[in-house]
C-alpha cells in the first residue's frame, strides 16, 4: 500500500484577526463575480483528510505513524525528529531560512510546511520524491541531516519494545512489520492527516462573500489580474507545478544561490536548471521566511519580489500590501495536536551518535 499524491489543494490559517472596519458589506454569491472566477481557479481545503482505503485517520497506521513522525529516534543524534523541521506549531515549518541537521549542519534549502504536503504533486523543492511515502525516508538517511543508515533504521524502532505491538496492529499479518517501507507509510499516513481546512478563503469559496475585507477582495482581484494565479492555483494555490526562479529577470544571488540549480539536479534536462516545485501558499502567512534560500522574511516582500522577477511587474506599495492581504486569508485554524508519548528505550538500543 502506497500514500498516494494527491492532485488537490490546501488550506491556510486565516486573518481572523484582520481589520474589522474593513469588512465587505452584505452581499450575496450571485451578486459577486469575484467570487465565480475565484471558484473556477481554486478549490477549497476537504474538512476530512483523505486516505487510501482502509486507512483511518483514527486507526492503528495513522497513530504510529503520528509517534514516528515525533520520535527522534529515528535519527542518530536521537534529536532531531521529522518534528524538528516540520514544527507542527510553526505552521508546519521551522521559522528558519535553513533547518539545522546532524552534527550542527545547516542544510541549503528551507523546510517547506509539512500542512497540506499531501495535496502537492511532488515533495522538496526539486520533486524529486513523488509521494510523502518516498518523502519520508529521504531525511532520516541524509547525513546532513538525521544521518542515519538505511539498514539500522528497522533495528533501531525494533529494539524499542512498545514499538512492536503498535506495528503488529498497523500491520497484521506481515512476517516482520518493522521495516524501514513500513515506517516510511506509517509517517506518511500521518502526515496526510495533516490538513488545515476552514481559512476565511475556503469559506469565500463555499459562498460566503463576508468572509474575506474589502482589502482581501482587492488582493484577491491583483493576484488573479497581475498572474499569481497561473502558478500558484488550485487547492494548495501551488504545489503541483514547476517553473524557473527569475523567469523573466534573475533573482539576486541571496535569494537564488547559483550553486542551486534545483530541479536540474533531479532531471539533467538544461530546461530545469533553477526551477522548483512551485510552493503551496497555503499558511504562507505563518511560515516565513520565504523562497527556496529563506532568504525573505516579510510577505509583502517576497510578494513584490515575485511580481519582478517571475512576471515583470513592479508592484506599487499599495498593490503588494493587498496581495499580501489576500494571502493572509489563505491562513486556516491550526490543528491542536498532542504530542504522544513515545515507548521507552531499551537496553539494545542504540544510543545516541554525539
Amino acid at each position: 500500500m502506497r500514500i498516494p499524491v494527491l492532485l488537490a489543494a490546501a488550506g491556510l490559517m486565516t486573518a481572523g484577526c484582520a481589520d474589522q472596519t474593513d469588512q465587505a458589506p452584505a452581499a450575496t454569491a450571485a451578486s459577486d463575480p469575484l467570487l465565480a472566477e475565484a471558484k473556477a481557479l481554486f478549490e477549497p481545503i476537504p474538512t476530512a483528510p483523505v486516505l487510501p482505503d482502509g486507512v483511518a485517520a483514527d486507526g492503528p497506521l495513522v497513530a504510529l505513524g503520528k509517534r514516528l513522525f515525533f520520535d527522534p529516534r529515528l535519527s542518530a543524534s536521537q534529536a532531531i525528529s521529522c518534528a524538528s523541521c516540520h514544527n507542527l506549531a510553526l505552521g508546519g515549518a521551522d521559522a528558519s531560512a535553513a533547518s539545522i541537521g546532524h552534527g550542527w549542519q545547516r542544510g541549503s534549502r528551507n523546510s517547506p510546511t509539512v500542512y497540506n504536503a499531501v495535496f502537492n504533486t511532488a515533495q522538496f523543492w526539486d520533486g524529486r520524491a513523488k509521494t510523502l511515502e518516498e518523502q519520508a525516508g529521504g531525511p532520516v538517511v541524509n547525513p546532513a541531516e538525521m544521518a542515519m543508515v538505511a539498514a539500522d533504521v528497522p533495528v533501531q524502532i525494533g529494539s524499542i519494545e512498545g514499538y512492536r505491538p503498535l506495528f503488529a496492529a498497523a500491520f497484521p499479518g506481515a512476517a516482520e512489520p518493522v521495516t524501514m517501507e513500513n515506517i516510511q507509510k506509517a509517517i506518511a499516513a500521518y502526515e496526510a492527516t495533516l490538513i488545515t481546512p476552514g481559512a476565511p478563503f475556503d469559506r469565500y469559496l463555499a459562498g460566503d462573500t463576508n468572509a474575506l475585507t474589502d482589502r482581501q477582495k482587492r488582493g484577491l482581484r491583483a493576484y488573479i489580474d497581475t498572474g499569481c494565479a497561473s502558478c500558484h492555483a488550485g487547492r494548495n494555490l501551488g504545489g503541483t507545478s514547476y517553473a524557473p526562479f527569475g523567469l523573466v529577470e534573475a533573482p539576486d544571488a541571496k535569494l537564488r544561490p547559483p550553486g542551486d540549480k534545483g530541479r536540474y539536479a533531479v532531471t539533467r534536462a538544461p530546461g530545469d536548471e533553477y526551477s522548483f516545485k512551485v510552493p503551496q501558499l497555503r499558511n504562507i502567512a505563518l511560515t516565513a521566511p520565504y523562497f527556496h534560500s529563506g532568504a525573505v522574511w516579510d510577505l509583502k516582500q517576497a510578494v513584490a519580489v515575485m511580481g519582478q522577477i517571475q512576471l515583470g511587474q513592479a508592484l506599487d506599495e499599495t498593490r503588494a500590501a493587498e496581495i499580501a492581504a489576500f494571502l493572509e486569508s489563505l491562513t486556516a485554524p491550526q490543528p491542536v495536536i498532542a504530542v504522544p508519548a513515545l515507548p521507552p528505550s531499551t537496553g539494545t538500543t542504540r544510543r545516541p551518535d554525539s
